[in-house]
């Protein structure tokens, strides 16, 4: 994200001499403290600030002389608000464009003031696009006004010319399917000057007749044969280039990180995967089957008509520069942008679709069948009034251009019919020549429905390759190792943010012993699943380091490190299908007895038996066909599976009643011995028996200890379990007056 915009020279001569020759950060703001327009920038110098405007420096002032910078989202807008011996005040005003700038400027200003070092990462991408401010396609970096159709396309071909053998057997077939038609003027005239008309004066050969006859059969035959070879071909090019890219996107989504995932909608990942990748192959397809056929057809025909008779080519061609200037212009200021907000209302109602029937128990638990229903027919109604404009803009356009094509096949026929009056051309070489003409005449008439569907297919390339080119976050380092983890580890000065002007982690320092079992405490937001996240690798930290055995976690190959990982997450996933199936996924290759003795230590061998098919049970969609309990049951089952050196519980029992959460921890219990074990809970009192407990507190260490160190300490932990007790005490009271 570009924090350090460029100046005109006189705004910038006076930055200089409001905060110093060396100008850090600059940033528009874009609206007077009234709410007007301005054309002003906060300009950010080693210890000054100054709002600088038309070349004056309106306000400025030294940083260290005011604390607590921050940002305030209004509506529509956003202020830069500090607090100094005069109390709180405003600095400057913006659009909500620059909102996330302001973030940044916000953390760098409070970093200076305090005088510490600038924790700032800049992991930000852009929302608008460098060039020319226009807001970028949601989820990529595609500028719908400067994406380059040539580089588009450019893409595709590497994709495409790993299938050179069938499309050079596809080109192969046009060239002699377009030469075969060619040929059919030729034997239009030798009919009719040889055979039935002759123009030495001789009576008519039949012979001559029946050879152009049965040539012209033939070709005809010949040339659909080809056409059918022609598009068998270029069907299975098309199809394997387009499950190519649906590979090719799926794979790479799977190496993305978790930050990039949680970023997207999941309807518009599948949209790129399904729907834009069957855009590319029609659009393959399409080019390769009828465009090239048929520009070898204009070039070819447009030939032989000038060969023939230049002053008849002239006006049959007078009207394809009309037709190509019409719908080039067409296409570039109105059918591209129709075609792009087309796309848009298709994506969100997508998205808006798959959220629905992924949720579709909570809209039914609300009763909002009525409110989705209503909302769904809003994005269909968009949808359709789109596709309604495209098509209709079309349905004019088609009118015009036949008129303009059927206006130069008269010209044709009147200019011919003079010739032949005046012994300068005779019948057969008018017919050759008006036959050519409508091979010209075909293609420009063809180019008019072209622009539908490039207009479609190059969003959908964009939007694929965006995905592709994607660069992962969590990059894996040229050199990283296997390790075999043992389970001491270490976090070192610890720095992140999802956002890094809104830090969830500061400077994070402790140590996990092996074969520890540690629990995790805090208020919700402290940033205790976040430390999951970061020894999982799902994100890497911004500062700092983190380490396994002495191994930085970025050193370790990223698979190998994951797979000796045991996870229980606080949202279950089960896949659909079997039981067995979903305990193995975490060891594919295990056998019968190993998972049962993993579903036996989880408390899930008695529920999964009395099943009517047992193990062989078939799951729902995450699986909604058993309990909430039975699920983290399966969960932990399968976490346990691979008997990791290492396992994470992050509330791991949260979905289960007393009485199985107490079986379960018992089990636990058992199987954490020998292994590191990091736990997050709920309830205080399933952490009684960790070794320590780290307590965080607004994304710091608070405290650290055991539970009697804690508890004796009557610091944060102790106020969190008296807070327990005493919410625990009162729903026994409110069970009890009930």
């Amino acid at each position: 994200m570009n924090l350090n915009f460029s100046l005109a020279e006189q705004n910038k001569n006076a930055a200089v001499q409001a905060v110093g020759t060396e100008i850090e950060y600059c940033v528009p703001a874009n609206l007077s403290l009234l709410g007007y327009r301005s054309a002003g920038f906060l300009v950010i110098g080693q210890d000054k600030w100054a709002y600088i405007e038309n070349g004056q420096a309106k306000e400025a002032g030294i940083i260290a002389d005011s604390w607590e910078y921050k940002v305030i989202p209004l509506i529509g807008n956003v202020v830069l608000e500090t607090e100094d011996k005069q109390g709180k005040r405003v600095l400057v005003r913006s659009s909500m464009e620059h909102a996330a700038r302001f973030g940044y400027i916000a953390q760098v200003l409070n970093d200076k003031s305090a005088a510490r070092k600038v924790r700032i990462f800049n992991n930000e991408e852009e929302a608008t696009c460098a060039n020319c401010g226009v807001r970028l396609v949601t989820g990529t970096r595609v500028c719908p006004r400067c994406m380059s159709k040539a580089a588009a396309f450019k893409k595709l071909f590497g994709v495409s010319k790993l299938h050179w053998k069938p499309l050079a057997v596809g080109l192969i077939v046009m060239i002699a399917a377009s030469a075969i038609s060619l040929a059919g003027p030729y034997f239009q005239e030798l009919l009719i000057n040889g055979a039935l008309r002759p123009t030495d004066g001789q009576s008519p050969n039949m012979k001559l007749f029946y050879i152009a006859l049965t040539a012209m059969i033939g070709g005809l035959v010949i040339g659909e044969l080809l056409s059918i070879v022609r598009a068998r071909v270029m069907a299975n090019v098309s199809s394997n280039i387009a499950a190519d890219l649906r590979r090719m996107v799926y794979e790479k989504i799977q190496s993305l990180p978790l930050g990039f995932m949680t970023s997207q909608r999941a309807g518009d990942l599948m949209n790129r995967i399904t729907a834009d990748t069957d855009r590319i192959r029609q659009l393959i397809q399409e080019l390769c089957t009828t465009a090239i056929y048929q520009l070898m057809l204009l070039i070819a025909s447009s030939t032989l008509l000038f060969s023939a008779d230049w002053r008849l080519a002239c006006v049959v061609l007078l009207p394809a520069p009309i037709v190509a200037y019409m719908n080039i212009y067409i296409w570039k200021h109105v059918l591209w942008k129709l075609y792009h907000k087309q796309w848009r209302v298709y994506d969100r109602a997508s998205s808006f679709l798959h959220d629905v029937l992924s949720g579709i128990r909570v809209v039914k638990a609300f009763g909002k069948e009525s409110r989705e229903i209503k909302r769904f027919r809003t994005y269909n109604s968009e949808f359709a009034v789109a596709t309604i404009k495209n098509e209709t803009l079309l349905n004019v356009l088609a009118p015009i251009t036949n008129y303009l094509i059927q206006l130069g096949q008269y010209f044709v026929l009147l200019l011919g019919c003079n010739l032949i009056l005046n012994n300068q051309m005779n019948v057969g070489e008018l017919i050759k020549f008006s036959m050519y003409a409508s091979m010209v005449f075909g293609p420009i008439a063809w180019m008019m429905f072209m622009p539908r569907w490039v207009a479609n297919a190059l969003i959908s390339i964009d939007r694929v390759f965006s995905v592709i080119d994607e660069q992962p976050e969590v990059l894996e380092a040229k050199r990283a190792v296997k390790h075999t983890i043992r389970g001491a580890i270490s976090f070192r000065g610890v720095y992140f943010g999802y956002k890094s002007y809104e830090p969830v982690l500061k400077n994070v320092s402790f140590d996990i012993r092996e074969g520890e079992m540690i629990g995790l405490v805090g208020h919700s937001g402290s940033g205790k699943s976040t430390l999951i996240n970061l020894l999982s690798r799902f994100y890497d930290v911004n500062e700092g380091q983190i380490t396994i055995d002495g191994v930085d976690i970025r050193d370790i190959q990223q698979n190998d490190m994951r797979s000796q990982i045991g996870v229980v997450l606080q949202e279950t996933f089960l896949f659909t299908g079997t039981i067995l199936d979903n305990i193995r996924y975490s060891k594919p290759g295990a056998t019968e007895e190993e998972v049962i003795r993993a579903a036996k230590i989880a408390n899930a061998h008695s529920f999964i038996i009395n099943l009517p098919d047992g193990y062989d049970t078939l799951l729902e969609e995450n699986g909604n066909n058993i309990s909430g309990g039975e699920r983290q049951r399966l969960a932990i089952a399968r976490a346990i599976l691979n008997d990791p050196p290492l396992l994470i519980l992050d509330e791991a029992t949260s979905a289960l009643d007393i009485e199985t959460e107490s079986v379960i921890q018992e089990a636990l219990q058992r199987i954490m011995k020998g292994r590191t074990t990091i736990a997050i809970a709920h309830r205080l009192s399933t952490l009684r028996n960790a070794d320590r407990l780290a307590v965080l507190e607004k994304g710091t260490i608070a405290e650290i200890g055991s539970h009697a160190e804690l508890v004796e300490k009557r610091g944060n932990y102790y106020k969190l379990i008296t807070a327990q007790r005493q919410m625990s005490k009162k729903e026994q009271k409110d069970e009890l007056v009930g």
